[in-house]
């Protein structure tokens, strides 16, 4: 990371920083980014603050329950374009409808989650006067938005309050000229709520995986590495918790391989934590990432994990040896190897499971939301402001 960039220390204390804040999401879906913009909301409108959580897609239920005094407007623009002149027509529009939005709720400060909504965010609030913090959550050193949108990006973002990334190596992404708008801030652990199992403890042990069924998240890696060890530890169970477009794909990989009867695909869970507490080891087989929330959320549940090494997060999180292990990206031998090792070895299991639950002590909810408000304080200063 440049000696440019910022690193956002903790203010702790009462909030001094924006007291109206708008954040900014397509959807509130199931996934990582969606489960932060949760988590923040909530607590700052427990502090007190007025919270507006504006998405772009039509009325729908959040996946992830928002606190009763989070206000949440939906503005129905949301879409797939079926060419280059229907995206920039339905791009023009997304962009009207957030600055009617914002004219009318006048935050302090407004918050996009993910790239491009950052930067419908950033266009929409040209001249009036309210500072965007740009937030991206997955390495845009190998997450690709096409050569309009990364274009965009180069022009928008320097514009931006603050640009908001999940790890050093997200940050080297941007150019030397940014780097005084980066701010470092990980994603947030919680404490585990409800550790109670919704069913009798198995007489199989489990190895779980969490995350949308998509290629990104290399469950198809998976089913591949697990195929050359499911028959060796006739004991375990194998399963993935998620939805997505892969799903077909999976489950035909599932027969094609004859785990059909080894490994399950449940689907989703609103709240995994009761699956976690019957789970004996957890898996991250992604092909990149930006700061997977599965992964932290497994450790503070005690799973010891395995995970490929990718680009970025989980050299961040997982301390290998200490509460799991990491292989080479996308190498299926080596994460086969992994997971046989550990799924062998319950004394080696025992001792990482001891250690997993430390990574509350390292990217708690509230040392997270210090590092926020320290970057909020700074924006109300009008610090990084164009």
């Amino acid at each position: 990371m440049s000696s440019a960039t910022r690193s956002a220390g903790p203010e702790a204390g009462k909030p001094h920083g924006p007291k109206r804040i708008l954040l900014a999401i397509t959807a509130l879906g199931l996934g990582g980014a969606e489960r932060v913009l949760s988590l923040m909301a909530n607590h700052w409108a427990q502090q007190g603050r007025e919270v507006h959580v504006v998405t772009l897609a039509a009325p729908h239920e959040p996946f992830t329950a928002l606190d009763h005094r989070v206000r949440l407007r939906h503005l129905g623009v949301a879409g797939v374009s079926g060419n280059a002149l229907a995206a920039i027509s339905a791009n023009i529009g997304r962009v009207s409808a957030l600055r009617r939005a914002l004219r009318d709720i006048r935050p302090d400060c407004v918050i996009g989650f993910m790239d491009t909504t950052s930067m419908l965010c950033i266009l929409a609030a040209r001249g009036l006067g309210i500072p965007v913090i740009a937030a991206e959550h997955i390495d845009p050193n190998v997450h690709r938005i096409g050569r309009a949108w990364e274009a965009l990006r180069r022009a928008l973002y320097p514009l931006a309050g603050a640009v908001v990334v999940l790890t050093s190596s997200a940050a080297s992404y941007f150019p030397a000229s940014l780097q005084k708008l980066i701010t470092v801030i990980p994603n947030p652990v919680v404490q585990p709520r409800n550790m109670t199992p919704t069913e009798p403890a198995p007489q199989t042990r489990t190895l779980v995986a969490m995350g949308r069924l998509t290629s990104q998240k290399g469950f198809d890696l998976l089913l591949e590495a697990y195929s050359k060890i499911a028959r060796i530890f006739p004991g375990w169970r194998l399963v993935i918790l998620g939805e997505g477009h892969q799903r077909t794909n999976l489950e035909t990989q599932l027969r094609e391989t004859g785990l059909d009867k080894l490994a399950l695909l449940p689907g989703a869970a609103a709240d995994p934590f009761p699956i976690l507490a019957q789970a004996d080891l957890f898996v991250l087989p992604s092909r990149f990432e930006g700061f997977p929330m599965t992964l932290c959320e497994a450790l503070a549940c005690g799973l010891p994990a395995v995970a490929f090494d990718c680009p970025s997060g989980p050299a961040e999180i997982l301390r290998p040896e200490v509460d799991g292990l990491l292989v080479p990206p996308g190498d299926v031998e080596a994460l086969a190897a992994a997971l046989a090792r550990l799924m062998g070895d319950s004394d080696l299991r025992q001792r990482m499971a001891k250690r997993a639950p430390e990574v509350l002590e390292r990217f708690g909810l509230e040392k997270v939301l210090d590092m926020w408000e320290a970057l909020l304080m700074r924006i109300a200063r009008h610090e990084g402001r164009p």
